[in-house]
């Protein structure tokens, strides 16, 4: 094997690095240090460049809402559990981490998959819309990611307030806003399918967030592993300071039913 075909190995435009040098996407480690925030150095490395400040505020506000949701979720519960049986804050981190796919930590990313296929979509946004969902349904079933909560009813609190600075991004233009019209056209026919009005939550404003800044569907799902990470983390190490050994999913003293 040739010097070049083993350098080409691992090619990468992401880092490029020597003895003495650290250089992200071009960017000399030392000039990003203290320059720019960690939101904009996550953009920098996955797109490989720089948002502006109303870009990376609007990025931000996306990665902060879904920072955490309590032990029940699955993915911080097997956080605190793994916490409990000897392993190090990352193992534990990454225990949970490893819950996250299609039907918990998948919708966020779903939901930008299917406003991105509507907005490829010819003719009237209605159209385009009711077409949408309707294929959407045939492959994937009745349920629409990112509408709808089985704990938070009738609002996720997270989304209106996330849905408010889209429309404030758009009206500075930092956003066009067509993401937006599209979860809120998505939102009113799903109302109007089911004969009663339904929310938008989380993932569905999370990917109205990522849409109009133009990262790629699949992308949301590592950004929201991203934000979950921090969850993950504070759960993680609070469940070491409590203490514990080995605690299961339910306490000891109750059992699960037998059903045999």
């Amino acid at each position: 094997m040739t010097e070049d075909a083993l350098r080409d190995w691992w090619k990468t435009a992401i880092i490029d690095m020597e003895p003495g040098r650290i250089a992200f996407r071009g960017h000399p480690v030392q000039d990003l240090i203290g320059n720019v925030t960690f939101p904009q150095m996550i953009w920098l490395m996955v797109r490989g460049d720089l948002p502006d400040a109303a870009q990376a505020h609007l990025f931000e506000a996306a990665l902060v809402a879904a920072v955490d949701h309590g032990p029940q979720a699955p993915s911080i519960a097997a956080a605190r559990m793994a916490a409990t049986c000897g392993v190090g804050l990352q193992s534990a981190m990454a225990t949970g981490l490893n819950m996250l796919g299609d039907v918990h930590g998948g919708a966020g990313a779903q939901c930008a998959a299917l406003m991105y296929d509507i907005a490829e979509r010819a003719g009237p946004m209605d159209a385009a819309v009711k077409a949408g969902l309707a294929e959407w349904r045939a492959t994937h079933g009745k349920m629409i990611p990112g509408f709808g909560h089985r704990f938070h009813k009738p609002v996720d609190p997270r989304a209106p307030r996330l849905m408010a600075l889209v429309e404030a991004a758009a009206a500075e233009g930092t956003v066009s806003g067509d993401f937006a019209r599209i979860g809120q056209a998505v939102q009113r026919q799903i109302g109007a399918d089911r004969g009663t009005p339904i929310a938008m939550n989380i993932d569905g404003a999370t990917a109205v967030i990522f849409c109009e800044l133009g990262f790629p569907a699949p992308l949301s799902r590592g950004l929201f592993a991203l934000s979950r990470s921090v969850g993950l983390l504070a759960h993680a190490w609070e469940q070491t300071e409590q203490g514990g050994r080995n605690k299961g999913p339910m306490p000891p003293a109750i059992l699960p039913r037998y059903s045999g």
